[in-house]
């Protein structure tokens, strides 16, 4: 496999490369290239490595956006290159909404330490002193005259390597052209326009298509299996067995539909019927076996009990799936003892460490190269598919290979977000002043990805093969930001705070990472409770939770949503129109976010009009797509509010289509209204999961303002 020098020597296009530490090098390149970030082309052109994949979220138009202000081009000229760990920086996966707020510094260092460099390269050009030259769009300039000098002229061809310093001089946020607008995203033209922008789209000469056959259940065991039913069919190349693990491979797609069909139909399997059932899922979570941690105790002591009133109240998330509109898919092909492999995963190079563990091959032979496809937010069936396109690939050697899952293995396999049953406590004080605040959550884990070898035996394929890979035990995540326990920790304050979270270490159902991870539930309770608590009081419910905050910039956010939502206007409570309060920081420490939504009730039916949301992300990189962010959200949490739930039997997952896993429909989306308050002051930071758990408990007061009925259990049901 050539190292990345010689893959960008031999493009022609390497002229200057700005590399960045902390970026780590593949085991076969001691190259001091790698880990690079930007380098410029001769015609006037920019590459940027990206570390983080692109998701639909825009992060690449955001932290092009960065690297443009800081190196003094145009955005235009900033062409993205996907992630592709031959010559790609490792950052890892693309997670917790901390793309732009980790990936952006780093490129804004690399690329003022390329302006430094280049204005001194001017400078000693000229024979002037480089505080008199600046530069627009490239091209020197001094004292405000242009010269005939640009950044691309200056290099003349030469081949340069810098690292930054450590003491660069960024720009001050007046001097900023692109950050802070709502620059047009780079991706969408070539979606709009048809251009091969998705995994989907990936055609590689002589590729051939496969399908895996699933088994009906996990822990399902393989009996009989008839595979001359595939193998007589017209194209079909050739049916792989291994252990649990069946697959077909055909020339042609639909091909290979009919014969995994087929083979469905002639396979003979053992049904262990050990699921506990979607019904008694949260009495489930109390029974099953837990690991009980901490997660903050604190005591500032306060007036007597005695003197209180308790209350409590339980709320109650199901198991719910990413549900993404086109299923998994990735390519492979294994040649000359390399393996390929593109995916729509959300980290390149732990894939490729867990695929090398999984196969047993080198890591330098394993290249596995970023495509976007539709909907891998969290941990869906991505990594699976690539593993299992791996898997058929080393079976059928030097030819591509494309893998389609089918809507019933999204379904039915994808591993999902983690039902969660939450138990609330509160003693108030006789002005309704919350004196005690108890928080007992019971979850599944919201991680299994396949991000190193310790863990790649969460990959299917690695548990039904006929060796398979030791399971992982239930892993939590360390705080700040937390798994099952994120934002479990009230943002308000109270004297006395206790949150204990009882990670369920044996798990029915294969869990992990679903956007949010426990924030969605966690703020659904907290944000439900106070709701619940300022009634008692006979409070306003914004009002009453600016009473218990003492962060300003929550605040403030409060009081921006009182106003653009006019608040103080909504009508009372009892009628058939109801208006619902929520609010959260994401994790504490990311994004704050405040929604009012207004909703009806009406026989039985719960239909959400609009939301209104106020987002303070620290310093805005591109308005439109905080905005979007946050859009997105909104409608996402509505659909799992209201419909979303994966029903399971004893023995098998039963909800394996949209009839039996209802998604919100585009005439069910409400009008959303979102005003961005920034703070150039503050860093960036991620917005992409800060709206999932204000909309549930919105929507959720909302029905309380409507109907007087207090749902705590999702999705919500009159």
């Amino acid at each position: 496999m050539a190292t990345r020098r010689e893959f960008l020597q031999a493009s022609g296009t390497l002229v200057v490369y700005f590399a960045l530490p902390g970026c780590s090098k593949p085991a076969d390149d001691g190259d001091a290239m790698f880990g690079g970030r930007l380098h410029l082309e001769a015609k006037g052109s920019v590459h940027l490595y990206m570390g983080k994949v692109e998701l639909g979220q825009g992060i690449g138009t955001a932290i092009a956006q960065i690297a443009a202000d800081e190196l003094g081009v145009d955005v235009a000229r900033i062409q993205l290159v996907n992630v592709d760990t031959r010559h790609s920086p490792d950052e890892s996966y693309t997670f917790s909404s901390i793309s732009v707020q980790l990936s952006g510094p780093l490129v804004r260092s690399a690329a003022a330490a390329g302006r430094r460099f280049l204005l001194q390269k001017a400078a000693a050009e000229l024979n002037i002193d480089v505080a008199r030259l600046s530069v627009i769009d490239g091209a020197i300039v001094n004292d405000g005259e242009p010269t005939t000098l640009d950044y691309w002229g200056l290099l003349a061809g030469e081949q340069i390597e810098i690292e930054p310093a450590g003491d660069e001089s960024f720009l001050q946020a007046t001097e900023y052209r692109h950050i802070g607008k709502s620059v047009p995203r780079k991706d969408i033209p070539g979606k709009v326009f048809g251009e091969e922008s998705y995994l989907q789209d990936l055609r590689l000469p002589g590729m051939v298509h496969a399908r895996v056959v699933r088994p009906p259940a996990e822990r399902a065991e393989l009996k009989t299996l008839n595979d001359s039913v595939a193998t007589s069919l017209a194209g079909v190349l050739k049916v792989v067995r291994d252990g649990n693990f069946v697959a077909v491979i055909a020339e042609r797609e639909q091909q290979a539909r009919d014969a995994a069909t087929a083979l469905r139909k002639n396979a003979e399997w053992s049904l262990p019927g050990d699921l506990p059932g979607s019904d008694r899922v949260f009495e489930w979570l109390r029974e099953a076996p837990v690991r009980t941690e901490p997660v903050v105790a604190q005591s500032t002591g306060g007036v007597e009990d005695n003197e209180l009133t308790q209350v409590d109240a339980r709320y109650q998330r199901p198991y719910q799936a990413h549900a993404s509109i086109s299923p998994s898919a990735a390519v492979a092909l294994f040649e000359d003892d390399e393996l390929t492999v593109w995916s729509h995963g959300q980290g390149m190079f732990p894939l490729r460490t867990a695929l090398a563990h999984v196969f047993e091959l080198p890591l330098d032979s394993v290249r596995c190269i970023h495509r976007e496809a539709a909907g891998c937010f969290g941990h869906n069936g991505a990594d699976d598919a690539a593993c299992d396109a791996a898997a058929i690939a080393l079976h059928y050697p030097g030819v591509p290979v494309r893998l389609q899952w089918e809507r019933a293995d999204e379904f039915a396999w994808e591993p999902y977000g983690s039902a969660m049953h939450i138990e609330m406590l509160a003693r108030v004080d006789a002005t309704g002043r919350i004196r005690h605040w108890n928080h007992d959550l019971w979850s599944c884990p919201h991680t299994s990805r396949p991000r190193s070898a310790a863990v790649a035996g969460s990959l299917i394929y690695a548990q039904h093969r006929a060796t398979p890979l030791e399971i992982p035990a239930a892993q939590s995540i360390a705080r700040p930001n937390g798994g099952a326990d994120r934002n479990s920790v009230p943002i308000y304050a109270i004297d006395n705070v206790s949150v204990d979270k009882h990670l369920v270490t044996e798990m029915p159902l294969r869990v992990s990472a679903l956007r949010g991870l426990g924030a969605y539930g966690n703020v659904f309770a907290i944000e439900s409770f106070m709701d619940e608590l300022a009634v008692m009081a006979g409070r306003d419910p914004l009002h009453y939770r600016l009473d218990h905050l003492e962060d300003e910039r929550a605040i403030d956010v409060l009081q921006q949503l009182a106003n653009v939502s006019q608040w103080d206007d909504r009508p009372p409570a009892g009628g058939r129109e109801g208006w619902g309060l929520g609010f959260a920081r994401f994790k504490n420490l990311s994004a704050y976010v405040g929604i009012v939504v207004r909703l009806s009730v009406d026989q039985g039916e719960i239909r959400v009009h609009k939301a209104t949301a106020v987002c303070d992300p620290g310093l805005v990189i591109n308005p439109d797509g905080v905005r979007a962010q946050i859009e997105g959200g909104i409608v996402q949490s509505t659909s799992w509010t209201l419909k979303e739930q994966v029903r399971f039997s004893k023995s098998r997952i039963e909800s394996r289509d949209w009839s039996g896993y209802p998604i919100l429909r585009f005439d069910e989306v409400p009008e959303v209204d979102v005003h961005v308050a920034g703070r150039s002051d503050q860093k960036s930071v991620g917005v992409g999961e800060a709206a999932q758990g204000p909309t549930a408990a919105a929507i959720a007061n909302g029905v309380f303002h409507a109907s007087g009925k207090r749902l705590r259990r999702l999705p919500l049901k009159l």
